[in-house]
């Protein structure tokens, strides 16, 4: 099988859940997508739109309604968790306290039926694999939370599963240490070959360890791309406003020419913008810019306003600004060191918007 076939498809999934005297909830809406051999794969979205859900029907914890999911073609619908080729780690770990950080690790290939041998052989490897090999010994309550996620990650990927579900599993941790595990999960995907199937609510994570993204709501996968797609082209604007930091102007499509189009904002800008297909001339629309695609500029620019706030966030200076006809639009900058943002709040400013920067949603 080649990195680019599917190890797990969703065809036509929806889940819906009933409860006497209650509405139904449809959790899944019809969802259908292919999750790539050998690669690290994120479902993204708030809460309750349907990402635990769907990683739920592929470790086999539930069923769809309706629909199929493929494990390398094959329908697994008909078996029981234990017999899928799928672990899963979850938020909290589900670590045994009682025992060491070893015996955890083993505990899984014991309940299969693996020779002694093997089983020594196989917690070495996954020890050395999350760089915990002194640990080996040390009781799981007496380790860090950090650590007890390695040890979390060893137990799952020691009997070699051809998925792994990740459900969130680094939000019980501090900022720092959750950047490093992000680089850690990465790595171990890389190095183990294994597909990674990771949820989150949280778009930095989704965006620095992704191979491909899909962004999910109401039961729905709106977009499906790598992370450079889905943040530099949402494809609506939901996805425009859950990833990233997204400033959004009303305005008119003049005119269209080769996937450009010339649009009117509001203030009565006149700029240019992506767009997609499906768009006429004369349509109203909103226009997407990232406030590091914009720069604040002290003559005139496509746009013109005053500067509203300025907020510190050290490795960059966020300028929010009032444009002439009200709206808000915020600038992003990088600091300087032993430098200021070089403007003042209530200082009239110019804002030029980067080739290519704009983006036409519809409205």
């Amino acid at each position: 099988m080649t990195a680019t076939q599917s190890a797990i498809e969703a065809k036509s999934v929806t889940r819906i859940f009933q409860s006497a005297g209650l509405e139904p909830v449809t959790a899944l809406d019809d969802v259908s997508v292919k999750i790539r051999e050998n690669e690290f794969f994120t479902l993204l979205g708030p809460s309750g739109c349907g990402k635990t859900t769907l990683l739920r029907l592929i470790a086999g914890f539930d069923f769809p309604t309706d629909g199929e999911i493929l494990l390398h073609g094959q329908d697994i619908a008909p078996l029981p968790p234990f017999k899928r080729p799928v672990n899963t780690v979850f938020q909290s770990y589900a670590l045994f306290p009682h025992m060491t950080v070893g015996q955890n690790i083993s505990f899984g290939l014991e309940m299969l039926g693996r020779p002694k041998a093997e089983i020594e052989a196989r917690v070495d490897a996954m020890l050395k694999l999350v760089h915990m090999q002194d640990l080996k010994n040390r009781r799981t309550s007496q380790i860090s939370g950090g650590q007890q996620q390695r040890v979390a990650l060893a137990r799952a990927l020691a009997p070699q599963p051809k998925v792994l579900l990740l459900d969130e599993p680094l939000s019980a941790l501090d900022y720092k240490l959750r950047k490093e595990m992000q680089i850690e999960l990465k790595r171990l995907q890389a190095e183990t070959g294994i597909t990674f199937i990771f949820v989150t609510h949280d778009q930095e994570e989704a965006l620095t360890m992704s191979d491909r993204i899909a962004v999910m709501s109401a039961g729905k996968i709106l977009q499906v791309g790598s992370p450079w797609a889905i943040y530099d082209r949402p494809a609506d604007r939901f996805v425009a406003d859950f990833i990233g930091e997204t400033n959004f102007l009303i305005a008119q499509v003049n005119s269209i020419d080769d996937g450009k189009a010339s649009v009117t904002l509001s203030s009565g800008a006149n700029i240019s913008a992506t767009v997609a297909e499906g768009f006429t001339p004369n349509s109203k629309a909103t226009v997407v810019v990232r406030p590091e695609h914009a720069k604040l500029v002290k003559s005139a620019g496509d746009m013109t306003g005053v500067v509203d706030n300025i907020v510190y966030f050290g490795t960059d200076t966020h300028i929010q600004v009032r444009l002439s006809d009200g709206a808000p639009f915020t600038v992003r900058q990088q600091n300087k060191r032993n430098g200021g943002c070089g403007f003042e709040k209530g200082e009239h400013v110019g804002i030029r918007i980067d080739s290519d920067a704009a983006q036409v949603l519809k409205d």
